[in-house]
């Protein structure tokens, strides 16, 4: 068994790394983005207002309401919500800056912390997220900070959503980068912070391989697969 923890701002490739360290290690990748996304999409499919003024509801409706699966298919997450795979609808843009507001509520982390940990005690995950770390999985074999500077990850994230034939600007891209960057550092549940033991990894220069290799090589040091 083996928990590895990467965290990291808004578009600093912890998914796509994650995804494919997994692939290479062979153990079970563990997106808890998906999970705040999927819980922001229900809010707004609920037509529910995502704000502190509305904690109380918003816990109540996800307590009551919502139902959230998390399955595996060849170690490749899919989230399940109210029977409906939800994976690539909750990777609409709208959705991404409700997930930034959702998560900033304690009711809706405490909803999915038991669900994040469930996974990581039963299985060898690569987990990533904002307090994977700090807060999910303090005791981690390994725990990783990846960043890049803020052009660097909105110009990735821009040529994302223009592939898929999306109209936003690089700036409004580059200012929502700033937005969920603020939202996620200055937030009172578990902001944003790199884990006094994780080791920094810049990416700012460095492409997808040369990142997977980074944290590839992180891994094999342990000696533990």
């Amino acid at each position: 068994m083996i928990n590895i923890a990467i965290d990291g701002p808004v578009g600093a490739g912890k998914s796509t790394v994650a995804r494919e360290c997994a692939k290479r290690l062979g153990i079970i990748y563990v997106d808890t983005g998906a999970m705040y996304r999927s819980c922001a999409l229900f809010c707004i499919r609920s037509n529910v207002e995502i704000s502190p003024e509305n904690e109380a509801e918003i816990e109540k409706l996800l307590n009551e309401r919502m139902k959230l699966e998390i399955t595996l298919v060849d170690g490749t997450q899919h989230v399940i919500l109210n029977g409906e795979d939800v994976s690539e609808a909750i990777r609409e843009n709208s959705v991404s800056m409700a997930a930034s507001a959702v998560s900033a509520l304690a009711s809706v982390r405490k909803f999915l912390l038991d669900r994040q940990r469930d996974l990581a005690a039963s299985n060898s995950v690569i987990m990533d997220g904002r307090d994977i770390g700090t807060v999910i999985l303090p005791d981690a074999d390994l725990k990783i900070f990846i960043t890049a500077a803020p052009e660097v990850r909105a110009r990735r994230r821009y040529e994302e959503l223009k592939a898929k034939g999306s109209e936003i600007t690089f700036d409004e891209v580059l200012a929502d980068v700033n937005k969920r960057d603020y939202n996620d550092t200055h937030r009172k549940e578990s902001p944003l912070m790199q884990a006094p033991d994780a080791v920094l990894l810049d990416t700012s220069e460095l492409d997808f391989t040369q990142t997977v290799e980074k944290v590839i090589g992180l891994v094999n040091g342990l000696g533990k697969l």
